[in-house]
């Protein structure tokens, strides 16, 4: 059974309008979630607000505050930042079409599935879809998702769309800022060598991509402890960890032609 839309509304382009359900791409309703308990007697703890004196906060004296200075706030009543919110809106209106090239990893935020909502409405949202293929090129438009406006950009995809949420322009850092400016690559000989073998050592670590490359063993740690739990069995014994690498090697070179023997003969081995 497909899960529920948690957005419904409209995509359009000039004329061309139909109706659309979206269903966020990540989900993160599989994680263990741990509840705090007290401890003597097993009920469920509540957190409350206190002032620096330990008095409790009744809720309806809290206000939300912007710091100005140390120690000194600007408030401000629910009324006031609710005006400032945008009413949300239910058309997907695209405004622009960029090459699908030119927009940076960087700038991709939430992803979300976006597919046609009725029958009716199929053959419109096929047609958008396909001229995006066709021409390589994403859409760009704004949308209220998550009580905030945000730009966001339509990817067409074999069947149906995805629709990335993209950062704001002041949380995006250029590589620049962080790297410096790129220096000229250097192309003697000995470069040229060990650009050799780390091509070669890459081509031999090269796989498939799989979903169980990003598995989380944290995740299956918990649940193996919370089944021994239930059974009444010991805790699982913590894995050895991995022994630490080298630190004194001091010739590349010969610890890439190491690393290359490692793995021709594990690739003998399997």
């Amino acid at each position: 059974m497909a899960p529920r839309a948690f957005w419904k509304g409209y995509l359009k382009l000039s004329l061309v309008t139909c109706p659309v359900a979206m269903q966020p791409a990540v989900s993160g309703a599989e994680k263990v979630r741990f509840h705090t308990l007290n401890a003597a007697t097993g009920h469920r703890v509540r957190s409350r607000y206190v002032d620096p004196d330990g008095d409790p906060v009744d809720e309806d004296d809290l206000v939300l505050g912007y710091e100005q200075a140390e120690g000194s706030h600007v408030t401000f009543e629910d009324g006031e930042l609710e005006a400032v919110a945008l009413e949300s809106t239910r058309t997907i209106d695209i405004e622009t079409f960029v090459p699908a090239r030119d927009i940076a990893w960087i700038w991709y935020d939430q992803p979300h599935f976006l597919m046609p909502d009725d029958k009716v409405g199929e053959e419109a949202f096929e047609v958008i879809r396909a001229a995006m293929a066709r021409t390589a090129t994403v859409g760009i438009s704004r949308l209220v998702l998550y009580r905030r406006e945000r730009a966001v950009m339509l990817v067409p995809q074999p069947k149906g769309m995805m629709l990335w949420t993209l950062r704001y322009g002041d949380e995006v850092r250029t590589s620049e800022s962080v790297f410096g400016t790129p220096e000229v690559e250097k192309k003697d000989s000995e470069d040229a060598g060990l650009r050799k073998m780390l091509s070669g050592l890459i081509a031999a670590r090269t796989k498939p991509w799989s979903a169980d490359m990003v598995a989380d063993p944290v995740q299956a740690g918990l649940l193996d402890l919370i089944a021994a739990k239930q059974k009444g069995r010991k805790r699982p014994k913590k894995a050895a960890p991995p022994p630490k690498a080298a630190s004194n090697v001091v010739d590349i070179m010969d610890a890439l032609k190491r690393s290359l023997a490692a793995e021709k003969a594990g690739g003998r081995k399997r």
